[in-house]
């Protein structure tokens, strides 16, 4: 028995790339060089959809934003005010509910149409997304104890059309509401030395340094020695309070000349009598909105049964390639032969000789003395051994059934 020992260590296969017909296989097949075509022209289409995928997912993840006209309505309603019904032992206390309902304006449609009744519209965020916290106070005197109510952002995850205050109570009062917005990104109010260099008065904080930079560049302050510095003029020096600014300190040095925006006040008298809903009123607000092809983009990329039917092409293209490529190699293997038979058997053989000796991992068999075996079947008689061999075989063949 033969010692094994370790082999050499084989050499893969190359894989096959993807959809790619090997070179060898496309010169057999005139046909393939549409095909090759076609594949260059995918590779173009495929390069041109990745790249337009990245800026549907960069838009999705960070949309662009509109400014719209939020319109806040405030009213309240009113149940069992009757005095005639204040004697019976049944009768259902006095309660009043007030109401606080947002409705962004549609562009081109009239604002007494978009009004409180009507449908939101879903491709909108809900009221509740633009308000970070709001605080109802009531009359103190007439609820002592709950006369506060306050609803904040970072506690609901949830968002709503509306907010709603019940309460049991026939006396009319007036109720202030206090809004602090939900701007994204985060708006600031500017200091009057900065209102006067920019000419606003509220912007995101990127704007305003893209607005001071500009400013810069107009005014041509740049310092010429050293590029990442500028130099102040007479309004700048109000802001700065240094003649020269590094362009790295600008953002530090900005924050102390911008605050919060105040948050908004409004006050509504709770009626109880007249018509129902009573004390309609309606407050504009400007706010960012997300363009509203945020959700078209979603559903491009969500479209997974497109994806589903692309991967199933692509799978029997790829069964195809194998069969082409399996074809190929059987068509080298019968065209060798049929070209040399010797020439090719002697290869196969040798080929398979240094296959079986790499797999036995026998260091001890020496080449030599094979080659020399190999030469004993390359004698001269051996070619009429053989022939003779070959026209007895039938002969023998027909005694042995006899």
């Amino acid at each position: 028995m033969l010692e094994l020992t370790p082999a050499a260590r084989l050499k893969k296969k190359p894989k096959l790339n993807g959809k790619r017909l090997q070179e060898r296989v496309a010169s057999i097949l005139p046909p393939s060089a549409l095909y090759t075509q076609l594949r260059e022209f995918e590779s173009l289409i495929d390069a041109a959809l990745v790249k337009k995928k990245v800026d549907v997912q960069e838009a999705v993840k960070f949309p662009p934003y509109v400014q719209k006209t939020l319109r806040i309505y405030i009213f309240n309603t009113f149940a069992n005010q009757s005095r005639t019904n204040s004697g019976k032992p049944n009768a259902e206390p006095p309660t009043w509910t007030l109401k606080i309902v947002g409705r962004i304006l549609e562009e081109g449609m009239d604002p007494d149409q978009a009004g409180l009744m009507s449908k939101p519209n879903l491709m909108y965020p809900k009221f509740s997304s633009f308000v970070k916290r709001v605080a109802i106070s009531l009359d103190q005197k007439l609820y002592p104890d709950n006369h506060i109510i306050v609803w904040d952002s970072s506690r609901s995850t949830a968002h709503h059309e509306g907010f709603e205050v019940k309460r049991k109570g026939d006396e009319e009062f007036i109720v202030k509401i206090r809004f602090e917005m939900n701007y994204v990104p985060e708006k600031f109010m500017l200091s009057s030395p900065l209102m006067e260099v920019l000419g606003t008065e509220v912007d995101t904080r990127a704007r305003i340094v893209a607005a001071l930079w500009q400013y810069v560049k107009y005014k041509k302050l740049q310092n010429v020695d050293d590029p990442s510095c500028f130099n102040c003029d007479p309004q700048l020096l109000k802001v700065f309070g240094e003649e020269k600014v590094r362009f790295s300190m600008v953002s530090q040095t900005m924050s102390n000349h911008l605050s919060p925006l105040p948050p908004i006040l409004l006050e509504h008298k709770i009626k109880l009598s007249g018509d129902s809903p009573a004390g309609n009123a309606c407050y504009d607000v400007l706010v960012d909105v997300p363009l509203l092809v945020q959700k078209d983009m979603k559903a491009v990329l969500a479209n997974k049964a497109r994806k589903k039917e692309i991967e199933a092409c692509d799978e029997a293209i790829l069964t195809t390639i194998r069969k082409i490529n399996e074809h190929r190699r059987r068509r080298a293997f019968f065209l060798g032969f049929s070209e040399s038979p010797v020439k090719f058997i002697d290869a196969l053989i040798e080929s398979q000789g240094r296959d079986l000796k790499l797999l036995a991992g026998d260091a001890n068999r020496n080449a030599e003395k094979e080659s020399t075996r190999a030469d004993f079947y390359s004698e001269p008689w051996v070619e009429d051994a053989v022939i003779q061999y070959l026209n007895t075989r039938p002969a023998r063949i027909a005694d042995e059934g006899t």
